[in-house]
């Protein structure tokens, strides 16, 4: 046996299976991902050129979305959350119907001008997949060990960050239970749909910074200060989505009418804001800050305005791609002022906000490594311990347990 936790041996039979299990979900899940973000990537471009004629039917098409989740849903309603009630064991099952719908939904997000991300959608698409093999498994205990490595699939496929993709599925879940039986077949799962979506040709976003700066105490106090704002936004984002859902859902308690109303005073914004710049996942933001390119003062904060709209309205989409772009944006306006290089602030703005809005630390610590390089590590680190400090234990999903006591 091979000894892994307190009180928690793993049988060399039993890390067997689960190996060939994980490299079966990474393969399966890497496909899944693949198609989704090679749809999402064609819908998106068709959108870019086609806005005009396809924005006057979001609200239309977010009838679509409240219809199939009303007729099909089931538990696979409250999407994400149905993920963490089932590693916390309040939920038995995740539906495979979760698969098509949340894919199908996003795809409709996004062509007609909706603001959202993509990285719940992976998640999800991998933990319902694994959750529906792990049926077949004899090893019926480890339906929570499953859930980390279906996880860990979808984000590593859709991101191609494999590390990081292990540590989000297991710091959001917080199963300290599993943490370390889960550590195997989580990491060949994500290395492996990592590796069969970049096989079929999804690309993977990286920049490669600049030699790092002399880390003086001048720095160092900049970094402060620009952390701790970075911290303030993805925060801010955090806590506006929370009480945003909760306002939508009083005054407007009809999910049809809610996404109907809404959905269109939204695209109404998305027109009026410089046609559609503020659609979709955001990545246009995230080249213009990295590619020297025009950032407007204020993208930062429409990005995050309209995508806490969006997903708080009703349409679906993840929210992780958004905050990349709410950080790098943010980043790019600031960096002038604190006198600092444009691609140096906003790589720490990426990954700050990112924290900062979902309560983790260390996937973000290594976003900063796998995006941009090891040459910034040190940097990533420092920078997140004061982002994360004004978390103040928020998350963006409202099911996840909280690290900070």
């Amino acid at each position: 046996m091979i000894k892994t936790s307190i009180g928690t041996k793993l049988k060399k039979q039993e890390l067997i299976f689960l190996s060939l299990f994980a490299i079966l979900i990474g393969l399966l899940v890497g496909l899944l991902d693949f198609v989704f973000g090679k749809g999402l990537l064609i819908l998106s471009a068709f959108r870019d050129t086609h806005f005009l004629y396809l924005i006057p039917f979001l609200a239309v098409s977010g009838l679509f979305i409240v219809y199939l989740y009303d007729r099909f849903g089931g538990k696979a309603k409250v999407g994400m959350a149905l993920l963490f009630e089932f590693g916390h064991g309040k939920e038995e099952t995740i539906p495979l119907v979760l698969i098509p719908l949340v894919l199908l939904s996003t795809w409709i997000t996004h062509l007609f001008g909706g603001s959202a991300g993509r990285e719940g959608v992976a998640v999800q698409i991998g933990a319902s997949l694994a959750h529906y093999f792990s049926k077949f498994s004899q090893f019926k205990s480890a339906s929570r060990l499953y859930l980390v490595v279906g996880m860990s699939a979808g984000f590593a496929g859709l991101f191609q960050t494999p590390i990081v993709a292990v540590l989000f599925s297991l710091e959001l879940l917080l199963l300290d239970h599993v943490f370390l039986r889960a550590l195997i077949p989580a990491t060949l799962a994500a290395f492996t749909a990592s590796m069969t979506t970049h096989f079929l040709g999804l690309e993977k976003f990286s920049v490669l910074l600049k030699e790092p700066p002399v880390l003086s105490l001048d720095l160092f106090l900049k970094m402060i200060i620009l952390c701790l704002l970075f911290g303030m936004v993805g925060n801010s984002f955090a806590v506006s989505l929370a009480h945003l859902k909760i306002y939508f859902s009083r005054i407007l308690g009809n999910p049809y009418q809610r996404i109907m109303v809404i959905g269109f005073l939204l695209s109404l914004l998305l027109i009026f804001l410089h046609f559609g710049r503020y659609s979709g996942l955001g990545t246009n933001l995230i080249d213009a800050a990295f590619g020297e390119k025009q950032v407007l003062a204020y993208d930062w904060f429409f990005k995050l305005v309209l995508t806490v709209v969006t997903i708080a309205a009703g349409f679906q989409g993840g929210e992780v791609t958004p905050l990349f772009a709410i950080g790098a944006s943010l980043g790019a306006v600031l960096a002038p002022f604190f006198g600092l290089p444009i691609e140096m602030v906003a790589a720490l703005g990426y990954v700050c906000v990112f924290a900062s809005a979902t309560n983790t630390f260390f996937a973000p610590l290594f976003i900063g490594f796998e995006v941009f390089g090891s040459e910034y590590f040190v940097f990533f680190f420092l920078a997140l311990v004061f982002a994360y400090s004004l978390n103040r234990n928020y998350s963006i999903y409202s099911k996840q347990e909280r690290l900070i006591l």
